[in-house]
């Protein structure tokens, strides 16, 4: 039985990144995009609309990894519902037993999603759809996993952002692709703290028809520095192969 550890997305949304029963790139930057909304009345540019979200960041945990980075454009402005359009590129390392062989897989992901912004008071939620690529190399070379090698697929994805209250948040993610049928959602709860930035816990689970992965732990969203937003996250991670550890996570956007 083949059991991957999770690549993360890329989310990755993402996944963001992301998880994998033979290995699996849910959306790296889901953490990023679906908890840094921005009031309307913020605008770098004086009078004009913000169109590009640049954004990047990495995952790590004791059995792999991923680096993550892409934008999104919106033509009427970030904060105007309508068309956007996400792109993505990400890396990961991640290992897993084939037999009695230890195999490190290194997969590449590319995605172009085009999508649609809709916003209804306190409530956002923003959806895609697009071209998924992937390349996977293994180390030693393991010809019985299907996904070694180039695949093409669709990658879907939704991000949703809810504020209550001035002083909470609430957010959920949820990206997945037909490429090894890999799936990543991850919610979070949040309190404004100093008008700074928000932080509470954050749970998610990814994986595939074999390998599962779970994630419990804290985030902190939104950090303001200059022109720059920062999210960072820590917690437990466990599988369904009774591997359990820490894991780290940093994005980094900033809109134009």
């Amino acid at each position: 039985m083949r059991c991957v550890e999770k690549v993360y997305a890329f989310s990755v949304i993402a996944a963001a990144v992301l998880c994998g029963g033979e290995s699996a790139f849910a959306d790296p930057a889901l953490d990023d995009l679906a908890v840094t909304p921005r009031s309307e009345s913020h605008l770098n540019g004086g009078a004009r609309p913000e169109k590009f979200l640049y954004f990047s960041g990495f995952d790590l945990w004791r059995s792999g990894g991923s680096f993550y980075g892409g934008l999104q454009w919106a033509p009427k402005g970030l904060n105007e519902d309508g068309f956007t359009l996400k792109l993505l590129l990400a890396e990961g390392s991640y290992r897993y037993l084939a037999g009695s062989a230890n195999v490190r897989g290194v997969g590449l992901l590319a995605s172009i999603m085009p999508g649609w912004r809709i916003k209804r008071g306190n409530f956002e939620i923003k959806v895609f759809a697009g071209l998924d690529l992937q390349n996977h190399r293994l180390y030693p070379d393991d010809p019985g996993n299907s996904l070694r090698g180039n695949h093409a697929g669709l990658r879907v994805g939704a991000d949703l952002w809810w504020e209550p209250t001035s002083r909470m948040m609430f957010a959920s993610s949820i990206s997945g692709s037909t490429i090894g049928t890999t799936f990543g959602v991850r919610g979070a709860a949040g309190w404004r703290v100093m008008d700074r930035f928000w932080t509470g816990p954050e749970i998610e689970t990814s994986g595939d028809e074999v390998y599962r992965q779970y994630r419990i732990g804290a985030h902190l969203t939104s950090f303001k520095t200059a022109v720059f937003e920062w999210s960072l996250g820590a917690g437990y991670v466990q599988d369904n192969s009774h591997r359990s550890g820490l894991y780290g996570r940093i994005g980094l956007l900033t809109r134009q």
